[in-house]
């Protein structure tokens, strides 16, 4: 106090700069700034120049205050168009300057009483392979807001049964169950909303009846309002999941009812000097737990075409051929399909998570077939004899009058001309007949003879 005394005397009256009272005190001359500063007196330095934007500084921050996200470059055009020439960059640094920034909220510590309130959220936890699909993994999580119990259930996706079935084993695991449970808007809760009019899931009514809870949604975009399970989220990625590996989903939930009831419930109650265990033993009393419990399975209507099987979650789960081309309903949770005629059940199912497989009972494919081959057989029973037609023989086309062939043609149709042939004898007799001319060939007598008959050796007669 009396540096600041003696400091604020030699600045007002003797009218020192701050190096020299600085010097004369013993001080550095940041802390004489620093003091006069605190009083508010402003720092020395030259005067600021002047700029071309100051006279168009009023309409951009009035312009600003109406439309606070306004482009730099449309405010430039804006002020060009009323005679502003500067630089468009320059321009741009100025508006950054000068841009009003968003209002810091500040948030309120919120207290809740022991079993008043829980709060759900999903959390995406990335992608498993199976078989040829690719599922999300989904992890379900619930908290307690006063003693800060962490319940964690993955799923394969995020579907109405496996919300419903995460609030189920919640409460079986706890024993008990909250007064009021907070969510965000997601479908599964709230189908439609209007300001302060929201349309519920009917589902989640006649849920939340059964086990006598308050289902509350918070404000659109307001996740501060459930940030107990927001952050518990971030704890089961920092200090569950990260480096963890696991054979299939029921390792992995396993793996976290473990957790859950060891490192997260031995951890610190924030805001308490005890721990989550000792925090909800306190808590757990003042839960309600109903004796019966509400049936999981979402009902869906699914049409059954020619072939007999239901297509659900991209997989066909097959149903007695009966009831081909028929309306049923499907009921589905996270185990198991069961399909129903009006409140018959007509086929149970293992619930597959993979793509495009074809779900069979032995049974209703041999009954199938038995139709098939009793069909088969039933038709050749019942078919009438076929009747022999006798056979005709046709009679041979009708010639007509022979027509006398070209010219050209004849030479290869008609027998060829005769020949002339000598006797096997005729050597004999040229050799009896001799003359003064010497030995004489005799002809014999020829015929003509067609061309078969000589090749057939036809002599003459």
């Amino acid at each position: 106090m009396v540096i600041s005394a003696e400091l604020h005397a030699h600045h007002h009256v003797e009218k020192w700069r701050r190096s020299t009272i600085a010097r004369q005190i013993g001080v550095h001359r940041d802390v004489v700034a620093r003091v006069l500063s605190q009083s508010g007196i402003p720092a020395p330095g030259r005067p600021p120049r002047p700029m071309r934007i100051d006279p168009y500084l009023a309409f951009i921050l009035k312009t600003l205050e109406t439309f606070p996200t306004l482009t730099a470059a449309r405010l430039y055009d804006m002020v060009y168009e009323r005679g502003y020439r500067g630089n468009r960059d320059h321009f741009r640094h100025m508006i950054a300057r000068h841009r009003p920034r968003p209002k810091v909220e500040a948030y309120l510590r919120l207290h809740t009483l022991p079993g008043e309130e829980a709060q759900v959220d999903w959390g995406h936890f990335g992608r498993l392979e199976i078989g040829r699909a690719r599922r999300p993994l989904m992890a379900f999580v619930m908290v307690l807001s006063y003693s800060r119990r962490v319940f964690l259930r993955f799923f394969l996706d995020a579907r109405m049964d496996a919300f419903l079935t995460g609030h189920a084993r919640a409460f079986e695991t706890f024993g008990a169950v909250p007064r009021v449970v907070l969510y965000d808007n997601l479908k599964s809760a709230v189908l439609e909303r209007q300001g302060a009019a929201i349309r519920f899931n009917p589902t989640l009514l006649a849920f939340a009846g059964h086990y006598r809870f308050d289902p509350r949604p918070v404000g659109v975009g307001r996740g501060n309002e459930k940030g107990r399970v927001e952050r518990a989220i971030r704890y089961i990625r920092d200090n569950f999941f990260a480096g963890r590996s696991f054979a299939d989903i029921d390792d992995l939930n396993t793996q976290a009812m473990n957790w859950c009831e060891g490192q997260a419930a031995d951890r610190r109650c924030p805001g308490e000097e005890m721990s989550v265990r000792e925090a909800f033993a306190l808590e757990q009393p003042r839960l309600a737990l109903p004796d019966t419990p509400f049936p999981l399975a979402t009902p869906t209507a699914v049409a059954i075409g020619k072939t007999p099987y239901a297509r659900f979650d991209r997989n066909d789960y097959s149903v007695p051929h009966t009831h081909v081309r028929r309306q049923l309903t499907l009921l589905a949770d996270t185990a198991e399909i069961r399909i129903l005629d009006g409140v018959a059940v007509i086929a149970r199912h293992l619930r597959s998570y993979d793509n495009g497989a074809q779900i069979e009972d032995p049974a209703h494919i041999q009954a199938l077939r038995d139709q098939k081959r009793r069909a088969g057989r039933k038709r050749q029973r019942h078919r009438p004899p076929c009747p022999r037609r006798p056979r005709q023989r046709r009679a041979p086309p009708a010639r007509g009058p022979e027509r006398p062939l070209p010219a050209e043609h004849r030479r290869w149709t008609e027998p060829a001309p005769p020949t002339l042939r000598a006797p096997a004898n005729s050597r004999l007799l040229s050799s009896r007949c001799s003359s003064s001319t010497g030995p004489r060939l005799i002809p014999t007598p020829f015929s003509w003879a067609s061309r078969s008959d000589a090749s057939a050796g036809d002599g003459h007669p």
